[in-house]
């Protein structure tokens, strides 16, 4: 997938949509250098605003249903059937549930912003039997703004856009290892606490 670049020059529209819907299952793709990328075609009116807007937002909303839909079908499955092996509970489950539907499904939203995050959310999300309205609501704006950003970029800054997403990855790998170290450290505590709790009684 390192050369992105001669598959949209070659496919133009549909390369951006099938390259952004493998991107966000979870496959090798730079996506936001796509996006930017894009941006920066358009920039030069190789290709059209619209096309692309089109072609980035149904790709990443295509790939971003298509992990919802392996957690909710094969997550869910998995759980109810070793769940009990790794602690998982229909409780926890129902649990995250209710998060997904309260605050947590801003997670889908700004996790398009994170690598490696939007693709688990969705995952979990699915797993946890989140309705797939409420899901499509928040995952598809998540990919409106994402998808309107980084063209965007790309287009403003036309011809530095090589360096801007060097510079965009760069700070962006380090927000997600930040974020997965904050949830580490939750689940860790939360662990050592439960222990405390139950030594105590």
């Amino acid at each position: 997938m390192l050369h992105f670049q001669e598959w949209i020059s070659t496919y133009g529209y549909l390369g951006v949509y099938v390259l952004l819907m493998l991107g966000i299952v979870g496959l090798p793709v730079p996506d936001e250098t796509l996006l930017v990328f894009s941006g920066y075609l358009i920039f030069r009116g190789t290709l059209h605003p619209a096309g692309v807007f089109v072609a980035a937002f149904s790709g990443s909303a295509s790939g971003i249903s298509i992990s919802y839909l392996v957690g909710r079908v094969l997550g869910l499955r998995i759980v109810s059937r070793y769940g009990r092996f790794f602690g998982v509970s229909a409780l926890r489950v129902k649990r995250v549930h209710d998060w997904f539907a309260g605050l947590g499904h801003w997670a889908l939203v700004f996790g398009y912003f994170l690598p490696g995050v939007r693709h688990f959310t969705a995952i979990i999300a699915g797993v946890s039997g989140l309705e797939f309205a409420a899901f499509m609501v928040f995952a598809y704006l998540g990919a409106l703004v994402w998808v309107a950003t980084f063209l965007s970029i790309g287009y403003f800054f036309g011809n530095n856009w090589s360096r801007v997403s060097e510079a965009i990855h760069e700070h962006l790998v380090l927000a997600s290892c930040a974020v997965g170290g904050v949830f580490c450290c939750y689940l860790l505590v939360r662990r050592f606490m439960g222990g405390r709790r139950v030594m105590h009684h």
